[in-house]
């Protein structure tokens, strides 16, 4: 039958809706199983999912008198989870960082480094610490 091009298939729109909840839903367990490791090796979690005027980092881990802020990337496999980080993104990441930072009693003389966290579809984990700069 002949449908309105504007008005969207309420099963279509159910489907997106369903796909995007569980995106959602699997990129926050990434985020919980990559703090879990943080703190495993001794870590604290300042923040997780802290959001200022530049965008969103998924997670904020203290290092001693430092900062390590994490991108937290999940995919079917670990490389194609590495290569989903933009340019882009490091420099909106970077800008947050510098946000954050803003806060904190040092500023920005707060030491930091950018760790990209890869999680797979059967829930294997890979950090690259030290993963881009702030450049």
């Amino acid at each position: 039958p002949w449908r309105n091009r504007m008005t969207p298939d309420p099963l279509v729109v159910e489907q997106r809706h369903h796909r995007g909840r569980m995106s959602f839903e699997a990129g926050q367990s990434a985020e919980y199983r990559i703090a879990q490791d943080y703190e495993r090796r001794g870590f604290a979690i300042a923040r997780r999912r802290w959001r200022g005027k530049g965008g969103e980092i998924d997670l904020i881990v203290q290092n001693g008198t430092g900062l390590v802020f994490v991108e937290v990337k999940k995919a079917r496999c670990l490389a194609r989870a590495a290569e989903s980080l933009s340019l882009r993104q490091m420099r909106r990441i970077a800008l947050a960082a510098e946000e954050f930072m803003g806060t904190q009693p040092n500023g920005s003389l707060t030491p930091v480094r950018f760790d990209v966290a890869l999680v797979d579809g059967q829930g294997q984990t890979q950090i690259i610490e030290n993963a881009f700069g702030q450049g």
